[in-house]
This record gives structure tokens, sequence and C-alpha cells, in this order.
């Protein structure tokens, strides 16, 4: 399907567009500060899902409607970036509530919910979709067999990376988060951090000024 040099070429573009820090780094530091280390990798896992629908979508065509479209594209944005605003009030809202919990018994939380809330972000990123609509097609062999599958398998790459590299991020912040835990002041102000990320992160996905091809 691919020649070892075009997947090795592929590779090191996908590690390097990923390994720099953006929004899905953001929006995984702003939970572990605001949830701890499970709420971390559970939200890695949800964004992971929710691009691997995008890869999906891209691979069959629907991406390439949404991209050309300037209002489905912008209705994208907008849902993601609220949602995201939407969680990170959640996180200032709740920070006693945050301290409370470093300092005493650990409640359960739903972990479908946190798949789910990563879920959302995952599937509504629109850098995602531009991503994989701008570079996927490049590395696409026409005699290579199946187009779809190729694209699928080159995003499927470009995911695993993405969660790798977030989840060496989740232990980054989920050791800076236990030193903050050790005060009650301290984790309340972690967990406006948190908030604050995430309202910045939604800032910046609303204000992201890369727009799709118009037909």
């Amino acid at each position: 399907m691919f020649s070892a040099d075009t997947l090795a070429t592929f590779v090191v573009a996908a590690f390097i567009m990923v390994v720099i820090p953006g929004p899905t780094v953001l929006f995984t530091i702003g939970r572990v500060m605001a949830l701890g280390r499970i709420g971390g990798f559970l939200s890695i896992l949800g964004t992971a899902l929710g691009s691997i629908l995008l890869v999906v979508a891209v691979a069959l065509g629907v991406g390439t409607v949404i991209a050309q479209s300037i209002v489905l594209f912008t209705i994208v944005k907008v849902i993601g970036a609220g949602y995201l605003v939407f969680l990170g009030i959640q996180a200032i809202r709740h920070r006693n509530d945050a301290a409370a919990i470093a300092t005493g018994p650990q409640p359960r939380r739903s972990g479908l919910r946190l798949l789910a809330e990563g879920f959302v972000v995952g599937v509504t990123n629109p850098k995602s979709i531009a991503f994989f609509l701008a570079i996927l097609p490049q590395f696409v062999d026409l005699h290579g067999g199946s187009v779809p599958m190729q694209l699928l398998v080159l995003g499927v790459i470009v995911v695993a990376i993405g969660v790798a590299c977030d989840a060496i991020w989740v232990v980054l912040a989920s050791a800076a988060r236990q030193w903050f835990g050790r005060s009650p002041r301290r984790i309340e102000a972690m967990g406006a951090t948190g908030g604050a990320l995430m309202i910045g992160l939604g800032a910046f996905l609303l204000l992201w000024s890369e727009k799709p091809a118009t037909t």
C-alpha cells in the first residue's frame, strides 16, 4: 500500500505536527489540572475516538463536504469552542470541590462522561479537520490500492502518535498537580488554572483564522 520511504516520511511529518503543543495539548493539561491523571488519560482517549471519527469521515468524503462549506465549518468551530469554554467555566466554578477532593476521599466519577467530553472536543476540532484534509491526501498513492483505506491507515497513525505524545503531557501535568495538591489553596488555584486553559483554548479555536476552501 505504501512504500517504506513514503511511510517513514509521513511518520516524521506527522510527529513534527503532533509534538508541537496545540489545542489538544492545552485541553489535556487543563483536564489533568482539574481532574487528575485518570481524568487526563480518559480525556485523551475520548479525543482520540473523536479524531478517529474524523478520519473515517475524511476517508469517506464527508470531511471534504464540511471543509468546502464555510457555514458547516463555522458551526463545527462554534460548537467545539463553546463546549471547551463550558468545561472551563465548570472547572473554575467547582475549584473548591477540587480542593476538598484532593484532601479527602476520592469519589467516583463517571469514566463514560469523561470519555464523552473528550470525544466532543476531538470530533469538533476544526484544526484536526483541516490537518487531515491537507496532509493525508499528499501521501496517498493513487495506484496503491483503495484510497479511502490509505487515508484511514494514515489517519490512524496520526491519532496513535497524538495519543502517545498526549500521554507524556498527562504524566508531566500530573506530577505538577501532585505538588499543587499538597495544599487546598494550591489545588484551588490549580483547578482555576485548568479551567482558564480550557477557556483560552475555546477562544483560540473560535478566533482561529484558517478557513476551509470554498467552491
